[in-house]
């Protein structure tokens, strides 16, 4: 094989992919839950992670919501960069879904009716739930499942681009 043939191939750093992903994931699903928020699919205001460092009442306000979306968009990136260190030599959708998931727990079940950024899941809607349970399932699935195409060979399953 001479100097022409090999290949150059570089590497993707998986902690500066798993920042951009983050940034990425918490501006698309966070604009996602504000959407949800504004046509009430969910009665959890989309500055709810900020909850416990701020007034209610602020989060409530145009500014609240834009602070809800910052500690969202960090939120983001915080689990992107876990699920790189963790779980990015794992294929397919799934992981994405049940990382996704046990985040939905642990933010629903666990963290969020002890720190009073929303109600226990008994004083929430029936509606609000299902809302909450299915954009997590998909940010995680976003999340998981675009570190999957990165870093293992779920490109293989990609359709051959047709040259000509």
């Amino acid at each position: 094989m001479n100097q022409h043939q090999q290949s150059t191939h570089t590497y993707t750093n998986a902690y500066t992919f798993a920042l951009e992903l983050g940034f990425f994931a918490g501006v698309f699903w966070g604009t996602m839950h504000w959407i949800f928020y504004i046509f009430k699919f969910t009665k959890v205001i989309p500055a709810y992670l900020a909850e416990p460092f701020f007034k209610n009442q602020f989060l409530k306000s145009g500014a609240g919501q834009l602070v809800g979306l910052l500690f969202f968009i960090a939120f983001s990136i915080l689990v992107a960069l876990i699920y790189a260190a963790v779980c990015r030599k794992l294929k397919g959708p799934w992981p994405g879904i049940i990382y996704g998931i046990i985040w939905w727990i642990i933010i629903f079940v666990v963290v969020g009716p002890y720190f009073d950024m929303m109600k226990p899941l008994s004083g929430l809607s029936t509606t609000t739930i299902i809302s909450e349970f299915c954009l997590f399932l998909l940010w995680g699935l976003f999340i998981g499942y675009t570190i999957a195409m990165e870093f293992t060979d779920e490109r293989v399953r990609e359709p051959k681009k047709v040259e000509g």
